[in-house]
């Protein structure tokens, strides 16, 4: 699945992964998962009475002051919580609305600095505000904040928690005081977006916002764009590569800008002097200076086989090696026939998983005695004969001494039948 957002929690120990399914995941620093949220059923027709969603995120974030809870929004028409510790189902739902009552798909949702308020941008253009724990109605909303039918792909709250800055599909930015929400502080067009998820964010003095823009392949360069916050005039802009800028994060204690982009780059901008750490902790590792004295002097290169009692002989022809290798006995061992039927000699031929046929393999019993029968029975013959253990005690008393079969010498075949005499 596509990822949409990616997020540190406030405490930065796990990470919220939102994909293009409909269970968002939680992971920690090492990538090992800490919690999937479960997945809704699909057949109820009131998202209030399902577990959890059941179609498609579209982004999520976590709350900014609660370490267990984060925010995911969905195409069911759904912008739900989360607790970290129970998997089992979401905390609270909250259904966007259009004007006529109908389910609307929010497209992006965050919370505010403080974390009191939920606010999700819709398919219909709206931007819809509610109070955390207040579920049902809005507390704040303004219906035509961008084009309906466009993606609202990104909304942010400035860091006094006074205005929300909101990126539209309709290729505008604008800047919103929640109070008055009919209409827009500042509006700035022409700013094209082809990326359900293009960002804008405040700096961390809260004095300018910064976007992203779109373009086609070979139609130039995507740029990211300043803007002053009072006067929403454009105040800088980079040229980042050739290809959309989608994601962009100023962080506010590095205070250095990242930027990804639609061909798979990702860029870090930094200043020498306002920036900390990140980027400039690899910036400063500059190439050593080479000391004059260091030039001069002239190095002994020490190779432990220059002598030659240490040298190994190298070989002139390959014919004495072949010859060398003939009287080897392992490099010159014939290989192995493939075992055919059931094995021998220690070699398995057909085994299965089975226990016992494991065992063969691994002890390997070579059960042929090319020895004589006769013989090998008959190396015992005088021990017994000296010191009877089994069969002569038995016999002591009723039969002291041993009786024996006599051998029946063959029969003459003179006097046999002509049908039974052996043909010769």
């Amino acid at each position: 699945h596509q990822i949409k957002s990616l997020q540190y929690s406030s405490t930065g120990d796990v990470i919220l992964v939102v994909s293009g399914n409909s269970q968002a995941k939680v992971l920690d620093r090492d990538g090992f998962p800490v919690m999937e949220c479960i997945k809704g059923d699909q057949y109820i027709v009131d998202m209030t009475n399902t577990k959890g969603h059941t179609a498609m995120l579209n982004s999520g974030c976590w709350h900014p002051k609660i370490k267990e809870e984060f925010l995911t929004c969905s195409n069911d028409g759904t912008v739900r919580t989360w607790d970290v510790n129970n998997e089992k189902k979401h905390k609270s739902v909250f259904k966007p609305r259009s004007v006529q009552g109908k389910r609307v798909i929010p497209t992006t949702c965050t919370y505010s600095r403080d974390g009191k308020f939920i606010a999700a941008g819709c398919q219909d253009g709206s931007i819809q505000i509610w109070d955390r724990n207040m579920s049902v109605h809005t507390k704040f909303h303004c219906r035509q904040a961008h084009a309906s039918g466009t993606d609202t792909s990104c909304l942010t709250f400035s860091y006094d928690g006074t205005v929300l800055a909101s990126r539209g599909g309709d290729d505008t930015l604008k800047l919103w005081d929640i109070r008055q929400f009919k209409k827009p502080l500042n509006s700035a067009e022409g700013l094209p977006s082809f990326f359900p998820m293009t960002d804008c964010c405040f700096s961390p003095d809260d004095k300018i916002l910064v976007t992203g823009t779109s373009v086609k392949k070979g139609g130039g360069s995507g740029k990211l764009i300043f803007f002053y916050r009072e006067t929403f005039q454009k105040l800088y802009e980079i040229e980042v590569t050739d290809a959309s800028v989608v994601r962009c994060l100023w962080h506010p204690k590095l205070n250095q800008i990242m930027v990804g982009t639609g061909n798979g780059l990702a860029k870090v901008y930094y200043d020498p002097v306002k920036s900390q750490r990140g980027a400039k902790l690899c910036v400063v590792k500059t190439k050593r200076k080479e000391r004059q004295a260091e030039t001069l002097t002239q190095d002994y290169i020490i190779t432990p086989h220059a002598l030659p009692m240490f040298r190994e002989p190298r070989q002139r022809s390959t014919r004495k090696q072949l010859e060398k290798d003939r009287l080897d006995p392992m490099k010159s061992h014939k290989p192995e026939p493939p075992v055919a039927g059931a094995g021998r000699g220690g070699r398995v031929g057909t085994h299965g998983v089975t226990l016992s046929s494991y065992i063969v393999k691994n002890i390997a019993l070579d059960k042929t005695d090319d020895s004589n029968p006769r013989e090998a029975i008959l190396r015992h013959a005088k021990e017994a004969e000296e010191n009877p253990y089994w069969v002569a005690p038995a016999y002591a008393k009723t039969q002291p001494k041993t009786v024996f079969a006599e051998v029946e010498p063959e029969d003459d075949e003179t006097d046999k039948p002509e049908w039974k005499k052996r043909k010769i």
